[in-house]
């Protein structure tokens, strides 16, 4: 636990939580040794194995950031999160959840078996990839890039820019995707797919290649604790009631089928992208003392390096010491 009164108003305090953040940062890096990049998506395994980096954005503006903060990479089953808040908006929440359920798997992110054995074949949970596909074909257009249209919208309004989607690793997971198109087929046939399957899986692939950075990251988490709300100047960019299901959905559903150890360890929602990236949302909390971010903050954490889940083995080891240290945890 944190020692002493913690006032973020103070440069000196600033400094103080760089110091532990540097600190961290500098011991988990050592760490990543212990994962593996993915390379089932070829581009991906031209990543650093060895990069571990995090931001952390606070509602009052305190800002900190250590280890790899200048990369960019692909925001893959990040923009899950992002996709079914877009389709929330432009179907209505009900649409969307009489087409994609909200629970919990315990089985691989890409695993077809639930679809074949459950009654109605309907997916578990839009964090899935058989969640997140057909949520691809919901977004309204006849095209792709129509379908992002709204996705771009969205993220502009939460990260200042217009993002781009990476030509080469969508070409890359294009060619190489074959357990998404078996899915797609699969949705097909169960009647869940709203747009043509060729044009939702262009859709797809392009969305899980979108480029951004940590500090990207950092300010989708950061509205997402704000409860949709922009925490400067309060325009909501998200219905409270998506964000609200967004975040029982990360805690529940967004590390794959780690998702119950990262709840019961860390205790916050976050989702995670095999590129290596995490999402983190830390919502206000009430403590009897002072400790960092207590008005709540966004997480952006980048480390390519996969544990056999699919997470960053890096990013879930310095969450779970953030969480620990500053008591994050919403239980």
């Amino acid at each position: 636990m944190v020692q002493g009164s913690v006032n973020l108003n103070t440069e000196l305090t600033k400094e103080w939580l760089q110091d532990y953040v540097d600190s961290w940062i500098n011991f988990y890096k050592k760490q990543t040794v212990d994962g593996e990049v993915a390379t089932y998506i070829p581009i991906l395994a031209e990543a650093d194995q060895h990069a571990l980096g995090i931001s952390i954005i606070g509602k009052n503006g305190v800002t900190i950031k250590s280890g790899d903060t200048e990369e960019k990479f692909t925001i893959q089953s990040i923009s899950k999160v992002l996709t079914f808040i877009a389709a929330c908006m432009d179907r209505g929440l009900s649409y969307v959840l009489n087409r994609v359920d909200v629970e919990p798997t315990g089985e691989a992110f890409n695993s077809i078996m639930h679809l074949e054995m459950k009654q109605p074949k309907k997916p578990f949970n839009p964090l899935v990839n058989s969640g997140a596909i057909t949520v691809s074909s919901l977004l309204s257009g006849k095209t792709s890039d129509q379908k992002l249209e709204s996705l771009f919208i969205l993220m502009e309004k939460m990260i200042g820019y217009r993002p781009e989607v990476n030509v080469d690793a969508y070409e890359s997971e294009r060619d190489t995707s074959m357990r998404n198109r078996s899915i797609g087929y699969y949705l097909l046939e169960g009647g869940y797919l709203e747009s043509d399957l060729g044009i939702t899986l262009e859709t797809y692939f392009k969305q899980c290649s979108i480029e951004i950075t940590i500090d990207d990251l950092a300010k989708i988490g950061l509205v997402l604790s704000n409860d949709g709300l922009d925490p400067n100047t309060e325009e909501e960019i998200i219905p409270r009631s998506v964000a609200r299901l967004v975040k029982a959905l990360m805690l529940t559903c967004g590390m794959y089928d780690a998702s119950g150890k990262f709840a019961a360890y860390v205790g916050i929602p976050a989702k995670s992208g095999v590129s290596g990236g995490i999402v983190a949302v830390v919502p206000p909390r009430v403590r009897d003392e002072e400790l960092p971010f207590l008005d709540g903050c966004g997480i952006g954490v980048f480390g390519p390096a996969l544990d056999l889940q699919g997470n960053s083995i890096g990013g879930i080891k310095l969450l779970r010491h953030i969480a620990n240290q500053w008591d994050l945890s919403l239980f």
